[in-house]
């Protein structure tokens, strides 16, 4: 026979396993050229431009 468990794990020792398993939002911060909100040190997708410098040629529409 296989691996069985010996006991039953309990409700409470298989949250704390599982404590670290848990989905954080991604980081956003305000981009300092137009103001929208970005992911954290990515490229501003509505100006296109990171650390000072244009890196995307955004479409004004």
């Amino acid at each position: 026979m296989g691996a069985v468990p010996k006991r039953k794990v309990s409700r409470h020792r298989r949250g704390n396993r599982r404590q670290h398993l848990a989905l954080t939002p991604p980081v956003m911060v305000t981009c300092p050229r137009c103001g929208e909100l970005m992911r954290a040190h990515r490229v501003c997708l509505s100006c296109g431009y990171y650390k000072g410098r244009q890196v995307l040629k955004v479409n004004a529409e």
